[in-house]
């Protein structure tokens, strides 16, 4: 039986706590530990200790906020898994006077490795072969990690599924609407399915419709499909979404849309949209900017509600140059400017 939140965060902080002991010869009794979503963080001495849980990749920053909040300049990252420890790697080697990254063997800390850069997962040629029933729809069309999607105003409502029974398209707001609509329109072609998808998400994802849950799915991606819209928002020519650093299971992830291009005057730019207070953008661009042109410029844009001081911080701290945009007004609105 999987731990509850809070059984959760006191093992976090119970083997954090063990961990820098041991690494830093302190007295365990008298280490201060400070939970936060996806850790826990240690200060000994001059120096905080974050330990990830296994997988929270995108606690990086969080870590990285809470130790500038509690004036610590020199910061150590632990993860467990060779998988989350690289990638934090990876990502950490992005900022000026960069954290530390650990991976944990047993009760011992050794040095992480950064990932390498993956190479790109391409949809199969069955795959392929169904994105002209999306085009045709209207759908604006994307490929995260390999999986062909559908998209509506930034949220997805279909995806190509290979399986052993064959390559199917799929339609719903992800996979658990996907396979109740499957149920109980099983018998209705794939075409007409997409267009009744289509008509219920269309009337209530719009800026000027009522409150509805649909509506609050996917505001990153929301962001993003406005500025592929009008890229002059943010003084760019041309944008072309592309996947995250990191798949996403579900449409109730939280995380930054990316997309890249070009600014006004030729120069690459990377883009990273963000809607709501993710202490974790600015790892994700850089991450982004990684895996895409190491040359780029960083763009984050948020609405100017969430234009946090602790994102201009970590923005300020990156290597190489970056820019936080707050776009002004009702963002998904035309009326929109930066």
């Amino acid at each position: 039986m999987p731990l509850d939140p809070d059984q959760r965060t006191r093992l976090l902080a119970a083997k954090a706590r063990a961990l820098v002991a041991d690494a830093s010869n302190a007295d365990a009794s008298e280490l201060r530990v400070t939970p936060f979503p996806g850790g826990a963080l240690v200060r000994a001495a001059t120096a905080a200790w974050c330990l990830l849980d296994d997988g929270a990749v995108r606690s990086l920053g969080a870590a990285m906020v809470l130790a500038d909040r509690e004036g610590i300049a020199t910061l150590h990252v632990m993860a467990e898994s060779v998988e989350t420890s690289s990638i934090v790697s990876r990502r950490a080697e992005q900022f000026e006077n960069a954290p530390t990254v650990w991976r944990i063997e047993g009760r011992s800390l050794v040095p992480a490795s950064p990932a390498s850069v993956p190479v790109p997962v391409e949809p199969s040629a069955a795959a392929r072969e169904l994105i002209g029933m999306l085009t045709a729809a209207g759908v604006d069309v994307t490929i995260e990690h390999g999986e062909i999607r559908g998209e509506l105003r930034g949220l997805e409502i279909a995806r190509v599924v290979e399986s052993t029974e064959g390559t199917r398209l799929e339609v719903g707001v992800g996979r658990h609407d996907r396979e109740a609509f499957t149920m109980v329109h099983g018998n209705l072609p794939t075409a007409k399915a997409l267009e009744s998808v289509i008509a219920s998400v269309d009337a209530v994802r719009r800026a000027d419709a009522e409150a509805h849950p649909l509506r609050r799915l996917a505001p990153e991606g929301w962001l993003r499909w406005r500025l592929l819209q009008d890229p002059h928002l943010i003084g760019a020519q041309v944008l072309q979404s592309v996947e995250p650093p990191t798949p996403r299971d579900s449409v109730k992830d939280i995380g930054a849309s990316i997309a890249v291009g070009r600014d006004l005057s030729g120069q690459p730019i990377v883009v990273a949209c963000s809607v709501g207070i993710d202490l974790d953008v600015v790892p994700t661009a850089a991450d982004a900017r990684v895996l895409n042109d190491p040359d780029a410029r960083v763009v984050i844009v948020v609405p100017e509600r969430d234009d946090h001081p602790a994102t201009r911080r970590l923005a300020e701290r990156l290597i190489g140059p970056a820019e936080v945009i707050g776009l002004s007004g009702e963002w998904r609105d035309r009326e929109t400017a930066p």
